[in-house]
């Protein structure tokens, strides 16, 4: 390939734009002041500070419709790093902000001053009591949690729809609930302790005996104006009264003031302040959940309804029958969910006034379940439910996959919504609580009320408790669209709290939209209770300003971001931040979120603005070359955003036509380039590893390190020069050895069957004999060429492959099987956009199966397993979770193995065919969760399912990562 270094240029976005009113200025192309810079590199160390422009831009986006420009951002280590950036702030005026997972909806993780990134280096679960409890840190996602906890039958009781992405932190500073949480499951009531830093810098940990004595002496003003405002509160009948209603249905609008009618300390009054705080009275190092029964015995049915009002009229009958869940969506919301993979094309034509109930029931056993159910059932023969399209059923199901897909088109209600929204438009969500018996009613008047303002809204929610959400869609750049939505949201709020006293917000908090409201739903007397408990615990106001309290009447309005047409394929992304945990960058350089936002705010800058140029100055390494093009990306959002594929669009825009022909005679030649790259291979192990990385490292820094790979000690020797000897008559499938699989041999030495030789032997052993074309040198699955961007190589090789395996399987009477999931994903999906309409054709009628496939299915049952070892740890590829082959590989894994160990950080390795090679520090940064894990405990085996994989994998553990098949040849060996 050629070796020439990128214009950044050339990624400059080609269309006609003028400078939006939100774009960062030439001001601010520098970055962070130089003066600030440097006082926090001096006190923090220079890792730890952020400062580029595009450092900034980067977290100016969370997934509400506001944005702000910090002016750095930190990522502390530990608590004490915390406590000096709180020192700091104090010392010189400054005002602090943190932030995890910036999945908030309404600008909590963002700041105009110091952001903190507390995510990265505050992740971790310490299972306490045998599952009963755990402890926390701030940075870990619900998922990653509960994932931990599954295995003891328990699980967090706060279930948030974003909990992908949305972290523990997070979850307890909103007071974040879900569909199942309601008032008695949430984080205020599942909350066992607590470790926060104030932020005079003093450390509490509410579970010490001593913590109150403590504070006493480090904190007496805060200690003793906490249990003032306690005995005012009580001294008051009329407010406490009021208090203790308000939070009678779900409400995270203010303060928890309940706390001081629930804490008899003033530590345990901080306990309960802090849920809900927003990041505004200190900083939540680590909590310790009281956890719940998982209750496996699932029954869930979705229920179609002619309108809104008539399923919301329904939620009571289930409530009685004890559902744990029910969940409404009105037909905006079912409609736009056919975005979401899985979900019946049909919905698409539902009628507009269409409503669904998702109900759930959970039970620990079958007889609690069947109950249940009866019960459900005689609610169910008094309704009047509709199908208005074929894939309505209204029935219950135990279904596993089927509750699955019910679930993700619910869960991605705000994506999927967001993701239809017009293009260039600010998406706003919205969540309010009423009294679940006046659902109903709420329902009719939002409806009218959206009509009334112009809104054509999609309404969903936790119906079960009486909690809405609700997404509107306008053009922040237009002031006549702001006005609009102004008075919507002041003629909602009266509507909310004068109709229904309800909350104005049940569970995302208060944040920016909310905070100029507060009073008109709390009242003068409870809202100067919230100012003086903010002055009491930060009497110098360094944390959050404005998130929370805000006496500006127009503070919704400010900072309402402009969302600039970009690249058809990122352009309905909302921000939403559910893509950022699956990414193999995250900690490195940037996210698929990142580049989106990066992306905008090249295109708010007038053309060769100083900001655009420094933004793309960094973008050539921090987005395109540091992508792994993994798409994981794709699978995490709900509508299916691949960032990984505009990243392989931008690598192709910086080629040159010279580039893309050198890159189309490589295609044709390789069967000479693959032949010169198994003898470079094998007279490396003559050459030795310390002169290879040598000669490699200095063609490196003498052209481009996204070029020239760098050897790596890892990497395997040379595979034998012929395949095992396989005959066409009697075949039951073409097996077909991946070129990584015909360049690069295992690791040798041990007497172990190399892959192809595994595959061959353990087929014929249970009577599925293969046949390897004898030709099968000089083809590839493309993927070398895809994910560079070379699109004329990718079109040669496309075409090469399919016509092949069309000739090999006799027009695809017999499957092709092939042995690395990387190509299986390339060959089954990934070639066909460059195929001719031919080989389209013929590429419809090949069934392609990744040999792990293969092995569970085909195989396993006729094969007697007559050597089992003790542990196996396996690593499932990015490729496999795109073709939904982790279970297969599971399977193979438990016939051979007693123990068999998917860490729960796995993750892509971002080894990504040669990438790995060309960026170490990606595959570095991505493993190092999933290695940790790995490496913590001994395991006999360590099993994947691609050769390139394995080899990141031994590079990042230590460990000897091999084909699961290869194993499974060993363990049937006679």
């Amino acid at each position: 390939m050629p070796l020439l270094e990128p214009e950044p240029a050339s990624l400059r976005p080609e269309a006609v734009r003028s400078a939006a009113h939100d774009r960062v200025p030439d001001a601010q192309a520098g970055g962070t002041p130089r003066q600030l810079r440097a006082e926090l590199t001096d006190l923090l160390g220079a890792e730890k500070v952020r400062w580029k422009v595009s450092d900034l831009v980067k977290y100016a986006s969370d997934a509400s419709p506001y944005r702000f420009l910090p002016q750095v951002v930190l990522l502390p280590e530990n608590v004490d790093d915390i406590a000096a950036i709180m020192a700091y702030a104090r010392a010189n005026g400054r005002q602090v902000v943190f932030r995890a997972a910036g999945t908030s909806l309404n600008g909590q993780a963002q700041g105009e001053d110091i952001l903190v990134d507390v995510r990265r280096h505050f992740t971790g679960i310490t299972v306490l009591d045998d599952g009963a409890r755990a402890r926390i840190r701030p940075g870990t996602t619900v998922m990653r949690a509960n994932a931990t906890l599954a295995r003891y039958g328990r699980l967090l009781g706060p279930d948030p729809a974003s909990a992908i992405a949305c972290t523990v932190g997070g979850v307890v500073a909103n007071n974040a609930s879900g569909m199942t949480a309601g008032i008695t499951r949430n984080s205020y009531r599942t909350l066992s302790s607590l470790t926060f830093v104030l932020p005079s810098g003093t450390i509490v940990d509410t579970a010490d005996p001593g913590a109150d004595e403590m504070l006493a002496r480090a904190e007496p003003d805060l200690s003793a104006g906490l249990m003032a405002l306690k005995a005012e509160i009580e001294a008051d009948t009329e407010l406490t009264a009021r208090i203790r209603a308000k939070y009678e249905i779900k409400n995270t609008n203010g303060y928890r003031l309940d706390a001081f009618l629930d804490g008899a300390t003033p530590v345990q009054i901080l306990r309960g302040l802090m849920v809900g705080s927003e990041g505004t009275f200190g900083f939540i190092a680590d909590v310790v959940f009281d956890t719940l029964p998982l209750d496996r015995k699932v029954s869930t049915g979705l229920l179609f309804f002619p309108t809104l009002t008539a399923a919301a009229a329904a939620v009571p009958h289930f409530n009685t029958a004890g559902a744990l869940a029910v969940e409404l969506m009105d037909g905006n919301t079912l409609r736009a969910s056919v975005s979401v993979k899985g979900v019946p094309a049909d919905w698409a034509d539902l009628p507009q006034e269409t409503a669904a109930l998702l109900v759930e029931f959970r039970a620990p056993d079958d007889a609690g379940r069947q109950a249940y159910e009866r019960a459900a059932a005689e609610v169910v023969t008094g309704l009047d439910l509709v199908a208005p399209v074929a894939s309505v059923t209204n029935e219950f199901t135990r279904d596993a996959r089927t509750i699955s897909g019910y679930w993700k088109a619910r869960k991605a209600f705000v994506a999927a919504v967001g993701g239809s929204r017009p293009a260039g438009t600010t998406l706003i969500t919205e969540d309010f609580a009423v009294p679940p018996s006046r659902l109903a009613d709420a329902c009719a008047d939002l409806l009218r009320l959206q009509a009334e303002h112009g809104f054509d809204a999609a309404v969903a929610g936790h119906a079960a408790h009486g909690n809405l959400h609700f997404l509107l869609a306008f053009d922040a750049s237009k002031a006549s669209d702001v006005d609009r939505y102004a008075a919507f949201m002041d003629d909602f709020c009266r509507m909310t709290v004068e109709r229904f006293d309800g909350s104005l917000k049940a569970e995302h908090a208060t944040g920016r939209n909310i905070a100029p409201f507060l009073e008109m739903e709390w009242g003068p007397k409870a809202t100067e209770l919230m100012w003086r408990t903010k002055q009491i615990i930060d009497p110098d106001g360094v944390l959050a300003p404005r998130i929370v309290l805000d006496r500006d009447p127009r503070a919704h309005l400010r900072g309402l971001k402009t969302i600039p047409q970009i690249e058809r394929i990122a352009d309905p992304c909302i921000e939403c931040g559910f893509c950022e945990p699956t990414c193999p960058s995250q900690d490195l350089t940037t996210t698929p979120r990142q580049r989106i936002v990066l992306r905008r705010e090249m295109l708010r800058q007038p053309g060769g603005s100083p900001v655009e140029d420094e933004l793309l100055n960094s973008y050539g390494y921090d987005a395109v070359d540091t992508c792994a093009g993994d798409s994981t990306c794709k699978i995490a959002c709900p509508v299916g955003i691949d960032t990984g594929t505009m990243m392989k669009d931008f690598r192709h825009q910086r080629h040159s036509e010279r580039e893309e022909r050198i890159a189309a005679a490589t295609a044709n030649r390789f069967k000479t380039v693959e032949s010169s790259a198994r003898l470079a291979v094998a007279a490396a192990d003559k050459v030795g590893n310390r002169l290879l990385k040598s000669a490699t490292g200095l063609a490196r820094r003498a052209v481009r390190p996204d070029l020239v790979p760098e050897w790596l000690p890892e990497i395997p020797g040379a595979a034998a020069r012929t395949m095992p000897l396989t005959t066409r008559d009697g075949a039951s499938a073409v097996y077909y050895p991946a070129c990584v699989n015909r360049i690069f041999g295992g690791s040798g030495g041990d007497g172990t069957r190399s892959l192809p030789e595994a595959v061959v032997d353990v087929s014929a052993r249970a009577g599925k004999p293969v046949w390897i074309p004898n030709d099968v040198n000089g083809t590839c699955c493309s993927t070398i060429w895809h994910t560079k961007g070379y699109d004329d190589g990718n079109t040669v090789m496309a075409n090469r492959i399919v016509e092949a395996a069309w000739r090999w399987t006799d027009g695809g009477r017999l499957p092709l099987v092939v042995d690395a999931s990387s190509c299986t994903l390339g060959i089954e999906h990934e070639v066909v956009p460059y195929l001719t309409d031919a080989n389209r054709e013929r590429h419809g009628r090949l069934t392609v199966v990744d040999s792990v496939v293969w092995a569970a299915e085909q195989l396993l049952p006729h094969l007697t397993i007559r050597h089992r070892t003790g542990s196996a740890v396996l690593h499932p590829t990015c490729s496999m979770q795109h073709l939904g082959d982790v279970e297969q590989l599971r399977a193979v894994a438990e016939a051979v193995a007693e123990e068999v160990v998917i860490p729960d950080d796995t993750g892509c390795c971002a080894f990504a065919g040669d990438r790995g090679m060309l960026h170490k520090e990606l595959t570095a940064s991505a493993t190092e969760k999933e290695a940790a894990e790995v490496t913590s405990r001994e395991y006999d085996v360590h099993l994947s399912a691609n050769r390139m994989c394995e080899i990141g994998m031994d590079r990042a553990t230590g460990r000897t990562y091999y084909s699961a098949l290869i194993e499974l040849e060993r363990a049937t060996r006679p």
